[in-house]
């Protein structure tokens, strides 16, 4: 094969990791292949909340002032509720300082669409309605893919240094290098469903915690046009153990008493569509021999929230940058690039950590009430919290036990 068919980096999957790791990779001057199943635009079932995180990122690639045009909502607090009913709303710092938005929800149409149109202006090599069906590999090391278009039965083969998984939950490459575990302890099962005319819809995200469907969250995000984005979201494991439905159970959420009045005129625009998230309770090795996994691949949505943007975001620079390294010493092995894991769990690490604990709280009615009765009341677990989703949270506080004694303690 020539020099001139063989890719620095060949990206599988064009969700918000991939299509951050094809700008970076431009950014580098690394020749690049960007492979996609489906045709833009195309919806992803999500929250669409633009975190903190993303932000941070958008305009480290200047962005952020064009994403702020896209049809959107800007997000100012957070409201979180409890079983025994208690609600807090908590301002997120960036707007409490200099009246900005913290964060945006833009629906994963829109949002990944206009990624996509910047990828597109750079002289990254992309493929739309293509499937990659196998990873080829030559003497342990993963060296390529080969797959199809939609329609054509002829397979095609391209030849890369380094291939990125930024190809979802059920990636190719995680599941035939062995990297896919489906467990129900770390994976979380979610429903969204699209509303108009839902009443009480502010700048601000909601997370409630409710009787009617512990163990799990229901979320309203307001969206553009007035719609709203309102879900649900339920561990695996405790899925199964409660034999839930969750079409049942986001009903049974709506019709609850603080919120039954809220969706009395609501007209859905959509069917309940599910999805799955494998989730950053536990870490998993994401590297070896010419490749990386990224984003949701890599399982790196936020346990508690359940957010994955901002992390998957993160995991494309962070991998674009180790790749960048590796092509410059011409060293693709795993103990070259498990700089990557490194880079990536020093920087997402205290915090999935943190999330974690707090999902681990959310399976005790008791708990959850007693958690958000003290950020009613504790200005430190109010910034905390939403300094989680803003990133506005100093790693060295969340790797400090002492900062949890003092919160928990007082």
């Amino acid at each position: 094969m020539s020099e001139e068919s063989l890719y620095d980096i060949i990206v599988i999957g064009a969700g918000p990791a991939g299509l951050a790791a094809a700008l970076y990779a431009h950014r580098f001057g690394l020749k690049t292949l960007l492979l996609e199943k489906e045709k833009f635009p195309r919806d992803k079932i999500c929250g669409d909340a633009i975190s903190g995180k993303s932000v941070e990122i958008l305009k480290e690639l200047n962005l952020y002032d064009r994403i702020e045009q896209l049809p959107s909502v800007p997000i100012y607090s957070v409201t979180f509720s409890s079983p025994n009913r208690k609600r807090v709303n908590i301002p997120f710092l960036e707007y409490e300082r200099y009246k900005q938005p913290a964060g945006l929800v833009i629906r994963r149409t829109v949002f990944d669409h206009f990624l996509f149109k910047e990828v597109q202006k750079t002289n990254t090599d992309i493929l739309e309605d293509f499937t990659v069906r196998e990873i080829i590999r030559k003497e342990g090391y993963v060296t390529g893919v080969r797959g199809e278009k939609k329609g054509d039965s002829h397979r095609q083969e391209f030849r890369g240094k380094i291939v990125l998984g930024a190809d979802g939950f059920n990636s190719i490459i995680a599941r035939q290098l062995g990297f896919f575990s489906h467990q129900p302890e770390h994976w979380v099962v979610a429903l969204r469903r699209y509303y108009k005319g839902v009443e009480g819809l502010d700048n601000r995200l909601e997370l409630h915690f409710i009787d009617a469907i512990i163990p799990g969250y229901f979320w309203i995000f307001p969206a553009d046009d007035g719609q709203a984005n309102v879900g649900i979201g339920m561990l695996q494991e405790a899925l199964n153990k409660h034999r839930l439905n969750l079409r049942q159970a986001l009903q049974m959420a709506m019709n609850s008493p603080d919120f039954k009045a809220r969706f009395k005129n609501a007209v859905p625009l959509e069917e309940p569509r599910g999805w799955n998230l494998p989730v950053g309770s536990s870490h998993r090795k994401n590297y070896g021999n010419g490749f990386l996994i990224l984003g949701d691949a890599a399982g790196l949505i936020d346990p508690f929230t359940g957010e994955g943007i901002g992390n998957a975001l993160v995991s494309g620079r962070e991998a674009v940058s180790v790749a960048r390294i590796a092509i410059e010493e011409n060293d693709f092995s795993e103990q070259s690039l498990a700089r990557y894991d490194r880079n990536l769990w020093n920087k997402l690490g205290p915090e999935l950590n943190l999330s974690t604990k707090l999902q681990r709280l959310g399976r005790h009615t008791f708990l959850l009430n007693l958690v958000v009765d003290k950020a009613a009341r504790n200005p430190d677990i109010r910034q905390l919290m939403t300094g989680m989703i803003a990133n506005e949270v100093p790693k060295k506080t969340l790797t400090n036990p002492l900062f949890y004694m003092k919160l928990f303690l007082r």
